[in-house]
């Protein structure tokens, strides 16, 4: 998005992160001088997402001081992409906050999957605001739009033989120790935590979003958990996936649920042998999508006020994918 805002010099923003800390920020040179927060953060261990943890791991009295030291008043807009932070201090002082990220799409025509009364409290009540915009992969209601993504259009040179594998809510060393398993197949594993070495078949890599889009755009297929943004950039590249959704979290497997509802990829809810053997051996075809300029679209439309309705928005937005 910031790349996209550089169209319109005239808007002046304000960038805010959070659920990090800052020094684990990276590629941040588009944003400028931009502000931080401690926020609050999801605890995963052995591809699980930890309640309990999750729970006693967030320092609550520093995200209620945030909250209430932002000063949200002195914009004419406010948008939070599922960011906690400036979505309870516009709710808590009065200001209207519009919402922009994939959390918004969850409606009564989205496949939805792990729903429990309080995986549903926690989604609704995590970045609260008054206008959601949902983004998905396939048009699931008026408010939702394709995926915003920061990709070129798809490669044009022939895939390599490598299948990348981005499994970070998992043991990294169970991960090669499942990989090496598989002998005959090339594979490169990615992970903050991995140093760049070779295991046998499996070169590990030390996550790097250059490094890891030029591996993406040369693999013949992809392994991972059933995130978003990358799901969206390989159904925009067209590489087949094979994905399982991290346990417990409902986002992840309401993302599991879409994609077998589509046709979209391979999923397995655990580690399957036999089930990735035959991936392996027989990727199914990717489908043939790809998705329109998003962000673009989006800018343009904040720095006009975001006065259009969602609805005329997406429908030109949908159409253009339909096109392609």
């Amino acid at each position: 998005m910031a790349q996209a805002f550089k169209k319109h010099p005239d808007v002046d923003i304000t960038w805010l992160f959070s659920g990090r800390p800052r020094e684990r920020l990276f590629d941040m040179e588009p944003f400028g001088d931009f502000q931080h927060r401690a926020g609050l953060t999801f605890v995963t261990e052995a591809g699980r997402l930890r309640y309990r943890k999750t729970i006693m791991a967030n320092r609550y009295w520093q995200f209620t001081r945030d909250v209430q030291r932002l000063d949200v008043k002195a914009y004419d807009l406010v948008v939070t992409d599922y960011e906690p932070v400036t979505a309870w201090a516009g709710k808590l002082k009065g200001q209207s906050v519009l919402g922009i990220g994939h959390q918004y799409a969850f409606g009564k025509n989205t496949p939805v999957e792990g729903r429990s009364l309080a995986q549903h409290a926690v989604m609704s009540l995590f970045a609260t605001v008054a206008r959601g915009v949902g983004l998905h992969w396939s048009n699931f209601g008026s408010n939702v739009l394709p995926p915003i993504l920061d990709l070129p259009p798809a490669p044009q040179t022939a895939a390599l033989e490598h299948i990348l594998v981005y499994l970070p809510f998992e043991d990294q060393t169970l991960v090669t120790e499942w990989l090496n398993g598989f002998s005959e197949h090339r594979f490169l594993q990615c992970a903050s935590t991995l140093p760049n070495d070779e295991q046998g078949n499996v070169g590990r890599r030390t996550a790097n979003i250059a490094r890891f889009k030029s591996d993406l755009a040369s693999a013949r297929g992809v392994v991972c958990n059933c995130g978003f943004e990358l799901i969206s950039e390989c159904l925009h590249w067209r590489k087949p996936v094979l994905t399982r959704p991290l346990a417990k979290q409902m986002e992840q497997l309401s993302n599991g649920a879409a994609l077998e509802t589509l046709h979209y990829a391979t999923v397995m809810r655990q580690i399957d042998n036999e089930l990735t053997a035959r991936w392996l051996a027989a990727p199914p075809p990717a489908p043939n999508l790809s998705f329109p300029d998003v962000s673009a679209a989006l800018a343009s439309w904040l720095a006009n006020g975001a006065k259009t309705p969602v609805a005329t928005l997406g429908s030109a937005l949908w159409g253009q994918s339909a096109a392609i």
